[in-house]
């Protein structure tokens, strides 16, 4: 067991002692710094995120806030739009019961005045009858009343009844 990296000697002790000394010394010298910038680089880039985290959280919240308005207000012009769209039919509705309204009474004036018409001209056919069945009357009984009195007054029975049947 003389292996010289187990038990080294006092002069390879020395020889290591310099060359770590040099290495430290290198290193602190050119390498802590570098070392000590990089992890300010990477503090102040965490630091940065960190910020921009915060910022965007903020904006997030600022976001959601704001959407939320759009959204009620987009509720309020739905509410809005239904509640017109209610009274553009309500009015149509009226429009169009007062509409049928209108014509149902131009139809029944129309019905009455076609009613009347009728009932008139029927009436005057009447009368038009009545007159012919009267002259008719009055002729027979003129002709029979010149030639016979007693069959006058038959012939005015007879006339009667026949007017009672129709």
């Amino acid at each position: 067991m003389n292996n010289p990296l187990i038990n080294p000697g006092i002069g390879t002790f020395v020889w290591m002692l310099v060359s770590f000394g040099i290495l430290a010394f290198i290193l602190i010298k050119f390498g802590w710094p570098m070392i000590l910038v990089a992890l300010k680089k990477r503090e102040d880039a965490i630091e940065q995120s960190l910020g921009e985290a915060a910022k965007a959280r903020e904006e997030m919240k600022s976001l959601v806030a704001h959407n939320e308005e759009l959204l009620r207000q987009a509720k309020l012009e739905r509410d809005e739009m239904l509640r017109d769209a209610r009274l553009a039919s309500d009015n149509i509705i009226e429009e169009a019961r007062a509409k049928a309204t209108a014509e149902a009474n131009r139809i029944v004036d129309n019905a009455r005045e076609s009613i009347e018409y009728e009932k008139m001209k029927a009436m005057t056919e009447l009368k038009n009858q009545i007159a012919n069945l009267s002259i008719e009357i009055a002729e027979k009984l003129i002709r029979a009343e010149l030639s016979d009195k007693p069959k006058a007054d038959t012939l005015i029975q007879k006339e009667l009844e026949l007017m009672k049947l129709n």
